[in-house]
């Protein structure tokens, strides 16, 4: 599942969008009985049998509570399937939210996708209405993934990060002050650029970053260092990530 990376053109106006765009209503939702399913096939069949070894450090970091983005680095599709077993419900209790392209919310997938927690953006022409139901989510306390990088990149170097999400946190923080948004950076690594059977991999959970430490006036400035923080504390979980080849691994819980 490839999710969509906020950048500048979401800031574009509503009046350059096309009227289908500006009124669609977005919505998001959770069933229960799926997301169960799902948590149960994923963490006790798909991740134990598919990959080698999981390791999973800085769990600590973890917000129990509040609104969250997740900013994890981009390396395969199956990020989107190892993140939630690091960070979601089985470590928190905390379903992940997930704002991903309008291609991958088609057919079965798509229903599949709108089920736990995805909701759709067109990248080409994104609705404001879009991004007022991200927010919408952080003032509803949840937990919200973008890939800051945007695209996937295998050769295990942090790309430059979109601003999206930055100014996505400050807007949030900004139109509900005292709300108390986090940004909680993710080293995602595998073994393999192209995992496939037997690839270990290994999840580095950051420390969050509080977005109030960024609120100086300038939305632009305040993003722009705000991104520039986030862009180091990745730099450093990467760097964790080479690790990866000591084989130093612990199992995945199967509990």
């Amino acid at each position: 599942m490839e999710l969509y990376s906020a950048s500048t053109t979401c800031q574009a106006s509503p009046t350059n969008m096309p009227a289908n765009l500006q009124a669609a209503p977005v919505t998001s939702q959770v069933s229960p009985w799926l997301s169960h399913l799902m948590y149960l096939l994923g963490r006790h069949f798909v991740l134990p049998l598919f990959f080698g070894h999981i390791k999973i450090t800085g769990q600590e970091n973890i917000p129990k509570s509040g609104p969250v983005i997740l900013a994890p680095t981009h390396r395969a599709r199956w990020d989107s399937l190892v993140l939630p077993y690091a960070t979601g419900r089985c470590v928190t209790g905390r379903d992940l939210r997930f704002m991903v392209t309008i291609s991958e919310c088609q057919g079965l997938q798509g229903w599949v996708v709108r089920r736990m927690g995805g909701f759709p953006v067109d990248p080409q022409h994104p609705a404001i209405t879009t991004l007022r139901h991200a927010v919408d989510l952080l003032v509803d306390r949840q937990m919200l993934v973008i890939y800051p990088e945007g695209g996937i990149y295998r050769d295990g170097q942090v790309h430059p990060l979109k601003p999206g999400i930055a100014r996505l946190a400050l807007s949030a923080e900004l139109s509900h002050p005292g709300l108390g948004v986090k940004v909680l950076p993710v080293g995602i690594n595998y073994s393999q650029p192209h995992p496939n059977w037997g690839t270990d991999v290994s999840i580095h959970i950051g420390e969050p970053i509080q977005v109030t430490d960024y609120m100086n006036g300038s939305v632009k400035r305040d993003a722009k260092r705000l991104t520039a923080d986030l862009a180091n504390m990745l730099q450093q979980l990467s760097h964790r990530e080479s690790q990866i080849a000591s084989h130093a691994f612990a199992e995945i819980p199967h509990s």
